[in-house]
């Protein structure tokens, strides 16, 4: 299983694009150039990831037939920072740069953790808007509400002698173990870490900060895109419970615990994933 974004078997095209605060983010798009018939599907990783978190999960939407828009979210991968702070709205309207920049109409967006703070803020700050480019949501690992991170954990994210243990294989890899589930895969913890040690410090404690006092439900009460909620059922970083409430507090969800299942779905999970946004997309 490979890291880089960069280098997808599938006909590809990477760019950059710069936000109204002066970040560039990078963005690939994977597969054949696709009209608005929902078969396009954008892609927001979690904190602490990149890109290519979604390889798999890109690989088969593209033997599929689908086209693929993944991207970097601010400060991770081959993105910068920009003027303004890491928030969750701030990068709710960086997901909307990206939709407005590959003029996505009829599509999937799909968010895993962190990306589904993203895809969550943006639905519910314009949500017309939303509703005239998306035809359905799937939402992987996340929650609505009840993230405030202690400044404990923040500090942690950005210490020195943590990024030090995150970039030796073995260490961060036994570091990172409580993330994935009972029938963890070794390639897929090792490109969690590879991921993880990648991202600055600065930004990790950026993002773990930002979530507290983060309740996105009664804008979520009013979007009524099709969204499928998954959840591992031996998640330890985001409760399984809060995927479900989310789904009860949309009107038009559906939630799914997967068995033996961890956080990290799109390196778990990805035939699941890859099925979830078929079903979404499918008349």
């Amino acid at each position: 299983m490979n890291l880089p974004a960069d280098d997808w078997t599938a006909e590809t095209a990477t760019r950059t694009l710069t936000t109204d605060d002066g970040a560039r983010l990078a963005l690939t798009v994977v597969g054949p150039p696709a009209p608005g018939d929902g078969s396009t599907v954008v892609l927001a990783h979690g904190w602490a990831a990149n890109r290519g978190m979604w390889r798999r999960v890109v690989d088969i939407l593209a033997d599929a037939g689908y086209t693929s828009v993944l991207y970097d979210q601010r400060g991770h991968g081959a993105s910068t920072l920009g003027r303004e702070p890491i928030g969750i709205e701030r990068l709710g309207r960086d997901l909307a740069t990206v939709l407005d920049h590959v003029d996505a109409t009829d599509a999937v967006l799909a968010g895993h953790s962190g990306g589904g703070f993203a895809a969550m803020a943006y639905a519910t700050a314009d949500v017309p808007a939303a509703a005239a480019r998306l035809r359905g949501m799937l939402l992987l690992g996340t929650a609505a509400h009840d993230q405030d991170t202690s400044e404990g954990e923040v500090r942690m994210m950005g210490n020195p002698l943590f990024s030090w243990a995150l970039a030796r294989p073995w260490l961060g890899r036994r570091m990172l173990r409580h993330t994935m589930g009972n029938d963890i895969d070794a390639p897929a913890l090792e490109v969690n870490r590879r991921m993880f040690a990648g991202t600055p410090g600065q930004v990790r404690a950026a993002c773990f900060r930002c979530s507290r006092g983060m309740d996105l439900r009664r804008g979520l009460a009013a979007v009524t895109v099709p969204t499928t909620v998954l959840s591992g059922e031996v998640d330890k970083v985001i409760a399984p419970h809060l995927g479900e409430v989310i789904a009860q507090t949309m009107p038009h969800a559906h939630y799914e615990r997967l068995a033996d299942a961890g956080h990290m779905l799109p390196l778990e999970r990805p035939e699941r994933v890859a099925q979830a946004v078929v079903e979404l997309a499918s008349p």
